[in-house]
């Protein structure tokens, strides 16, 4: 197949070019060849390309910055994706979306399905679940994958920003009530990849929204005490503090479990558990 995928650079546009099988052809646009924020400029970008699929891996994921810059955030998460939408249907082709757990408010007890209505409470969450629905409307060809504390052995993460503190011998505060389940972008990029092998089979039943986050659930403290443990780090100041003891500019979910049950009944991908990810993560650094 040729597949186009915007973003490249980041933690999962990082792992699909390592992890999509070789005999496809694959290219990748980052800026400053494509501006998401000028969305207009998508569709001949598409159209050049000549592609039977496109993965958008690129978002706004500045989180707390996206409460100033509303509209910048609106023109990447919500904007670009419904323009790639719109083209990928006139052409006839699939897009693979990325959304997140942000689109929930937080405020459950057990894992979310794709069913769950969703409440966002902060401009980025708001602005991906637009992208969403953007995506839905201009489409039915459209795959959205929503995932949760994504980090990588690249680029800006938790882990990286953890271990980073750590080597500078400062404390670290971390909250302890807020819970999600760590995913691994190389994970999630094979669960991307098992979407793109169904759509190269012809199947036309793996349309829609499916959850796709690394087993189990952990804390954001508990999460770092994990880091720690694997990177065989000493003497690290370590506290556990609750969110309001950490405001941030953004609201962060309480809860953002996702459930991957659909993920595994649709495409058979069970994602690993938390914890073998991490490892298997902090090999590679």
């Amino acid at each position: 197949m040729r597949i186009l995928v915007f973003g490249r650079v980041g933690q999962l546009g990082s792992a699909l070019a390592e992890l999509l099988p070789s005999h496809h052809v694959v290219t990748f646009l980052d800026q400053p060849d494509v501006d998401l924020a000028r969305p207009e400029t998508l569709p001949d970008l598409i159209g050049q390309n000549e592609p039977e699929l496109v993965i958008n891996a690129a978002a706004y994921t500045a989180v707390d910055k996206a409460e100033s810059e509303p509209q910048v955030a609106g023109l990447i998460n919500a904007h670009a994706p419904r323009v790639m939408a719109k083209t990928c249907q006139t052409l006839g082709i699939p897009l693979i979306h990325y959304s997140t757990d942000y689109v929930f408010d937080g405020t459950a007890s057990t894992p979310y399905t794709e069913e769950v209505p969703v409440s966002p409470k902060s401009v980025y969450g708001r602005t991906k679940l637009d992208g969403e629905e953007g995506v839905a409307k201009e489409t039915d060809q459209h795959i959205i994958l929503r995932t949760a504390w994504l980090y990588s052995h690249i680029g800006h993460n938790f882990l990286k920003t953890m271990l980073r503190v750590a080597s500078e011998g400062k404390p670290l505060r971390v909250v302890d009530d807020q819970m999600g389940s760590p995913t691994f972008a190389w994970d999630l990029g094979m669960a991307s990849v098992a979407f793109v092998d169904a759509l190269e089979s012809g199947r036309d039943d793996v349309y829609g929204i499916f959850h796709a986050t690394n087993a189990g659930v952990t804390s954001w403290h508990g999460f770092a005490q994990k880091i720690f443990e694997l990177a065989k780090a000493e003497q690290v100041d370590l506290m556990a503090i609750p969110t309001d003891s950490y405001p941030t500019p953004a609201p962060r979910p309480a809860y953002s479990v996702l459930n991957g049950g659909r993920l595994n009944r649709v495409v058979g991908v069970k994602m690993p558990d938390w914890q073998d990810a991490l490892a298997r993560c902090i090999a590679r650094l």
